[in-house]
């Protein structure tokens, strides 16, 4: 027996039932029965404005899963290209699949001479990475404006190509300005990780030989934030990408929704928490503060997952892997302790706030030599992928553009006064 919701306008008396289809109604069929009349839900957090075959999130059960394969699994065995190509076609690649994707990920990780040169050096010294970032991606527009032909697979593809290998060489190019470094090209002979790693600490070396452990910890972190279903970020990419936009400038602007504290800058105000705590002898009294609503408790909870976030307890395990070579991070003692008097105490527990992927993310960054200010670029680099499926799953469903209602609530009509009688 298929599901249904049944709807009653009182006004009238007339009803409507609706199938629940996927977990969800189609609001073209209550609006049948309530013509002129709209569903207010200014933070989205009610509404689907989208069908995809992605990302599978269960915030209750904390379950995520890309294309249907358990991000535990993934973390775990794959690598970030091979999820990124997961991400783009849908499938895991054959050998040969991989081996040509790879190929082409690293080939095209070169930028125009003149987007670092006349673009990116133009910058002021302490322009901030991620306005850099953002400023460029948008600048790379005018640099392939066939980009804005977006019905072509083909050169769809290209430019999909291009994003994903040309972000890690953009985002370390952002960091050598900013600390006043020469560029670094990119190497060719290392896997993706390792060669940003290399464009970001390179110094003389004649060949940049990275750690094997902080690559690949850098890599499961790639994983992890690949893509997250219908966050600011990846909503921004499909409202801008429904108006057909090009792949820069929509990325761009998911970039830019990513800039913001509240998104993408998360974990690094878990490193400014930590460093106001100071002490795990001052732990207690910051959680009292938080249960007075003096203060907020960064990296707990979730918009989304209301039991754990999956993702924290993969990255726990990976920062202790990095601590191993880079040695512990002062701050995890205060870490621990703050996890520890939380996980214990009913007001957050019976809130259902478990640390989330923030939590522990900024730890592994700033152990690593990673600036504050780079947190939310590293977070771009992989999520980029995430937008681009996104994106590219718009285009196939011919998603009209973007353009929800308001329910008005101003002034009522008046006639205009002229000026010297107001």
């Amino acid at each position: 027996m298929a599901e249904t919701v049944t709807i009653t306008d009182n006004r009238t008396g007339d009803s409507i039932e609706v199938p629940i289809t996927n977990g969800g109604v189609d609001a073209r069929e209550w609006s049948k029965l309530l013509p002129g009349v709209w569903f207010y839900d200014p933070a989205f957090s009610t509404t689907a404005a989208a069908t995809s075959a992605i990302t599978e999130l269960d915030g209750e059960a904390g379950i995520l899963r890309y294309r249907g394969y358990p991000i535990e699994q993934l973390a775990e065995h794959s690598t970030y290209l091979e999820v990124a190509y997961l991400l783009i076609h849908g499938e895991l690649p054959t050998a040969e699949q991989f081996k040509v994707w790879k190929h082409d990920i690293t080939y095209h990780t070169f930028i125009h001479e003149n987007v670092r040169k006349r673009f990116m050096e133009g910058f002021h010294h302490d322009a901030h990475p991620m306005g850099m970032f953002v400023s460029t991606l948008a600048a790379l527009s005018t640099f392939y404006p066939e980009a804005k032909n977006i019905q072509d697979p083909e050169n769809r593809y290209r430019q999909i190509i291009r994003l994903i290998a040309k972000m890690p060489t953009i985002a370390a190019g952002t960091h050598r300005h900013s600390v006043g470094m020469p560029f670094v090209y990119p190497d060719n002979n290392l896997d993706f990780a390792s060669n940003f790693l290399s464009m970001m600490w390179k110094v003389a070396e004649p060949h940049y030989e990275p750690n094997p452990t902080l690559a690949r910890a850098l890599d499961v972190l790639f994983i992890l934030h690949a893509d997250h279903e219908q966050n600011a970020g990846t909503t921004t990419m499909r409202i801008v990408g429904s108006s057909h936009s090009d792949p820069y400038i929509c990325t761009s602007a998911a970039a830019a929704a990513l800039y913001g504290p509240r998104h993408g800058g998360a974990n690094e105000q878990v490193i400014h928490m930590l460093d106001r705590i100071g002490s795990i002898d001052n732990v207690d009294g910051y959680i009292a503060d938080v249960k007075a609503g003096k203060v907020k408790l960064q990296g707990f909870g979730h918009r989304v997952y209301k039991n754990f976030d999956p993702r924290a307890t993969i990255i726990k395990k990976t920062a202790y892997e990095v601590f191993e070579v880079t040695g512990k991070n002062p701050l995890l003692d205060i870490a621990l302790k703050l996890e520890e008097v939380a996980l214990a105490d009913d007001y957050f527990v019976s809130r259902k706030l478990y640390p989330n992927v923030d939590f522990y993310s900024g730890l592994i960054y700033q152990s690593m030599g990673f600036p504050i200010e780079m947190f939310t670029v590293l977070f771009a680099i992989p999520r980029t992928s995430g937008w681009l499926a996104h994106w590219l799953e718009l285009l196939q469903q011919d998603v009209r553009i973007a353009r929800p209602r308001q329910l008005y609530h101003g002034t009522t009509v008046r006639d205009y006064v002229a000026v010297d009688a107001r």
